[in-house]
């Protein structure tokens, strides 16, 4: 008795395919990141500049002597 069911609905129409993805190797990009990037290395140079020490230190002896009324 299948004459007395219903018919299956049809499908709907499968969706369009996305858009194709923006070339990440453009020039625009490319000069942007440069940018940023260049940005980046003139802050950092500019507050490491300020810093006297290197990360191992001061490497020279300090002037520990003092002077005394005496001329000595």
């Amino acid at each position: 008795m299948s004459f007395l069911t219903p018919k299956m609905p049809a499908l709907p129409p499968p969706p369009p395919p996305p858009p194709a993805a923006p070339s990440f190797d453009d020039a625009e990009r490319k000069a942007e990141a440069k940018t940023k990037q260049d940005e980046l290395l003139r802050k950092r140079k500019g507050r490491a500049s300020t810093i006297l020490t290197s990360r191992t230190g001061l490497t020279e002896e300090a002037d520990s002597e003092k002077k005394t009324l005496l001329g000595g």
